[in-house]
């Protein structure tokens, strides 16, 4: 289950990434998430993915 709260779901994602995931598309695809709902979510709170760092800035 992914945090409702977008500053929490930007932390858990981040470190997701960080620490298991090469990728958002991997991180999405093991945790049956929607990637275009968790990229709206983020940016509104104006945070992006960037594929090179493999994390939202």
């Amino acid at each position: 289950m992914l945090p409702k709260d977008p500053v929490m779901l930007l932390s858990f994602v981040n470190t997701k990434l960080r620490d298991f995931y090469d990728s958002l598309d991997a991180l999405c695809g093991d945790l049956d998430a929607d990637r275009q709902d968790m990229v709206e979510r983020l940016g509104n709170i104006g945070y992006h993915y960037d594929a090179e760092r493999n994390q939202f800035v």
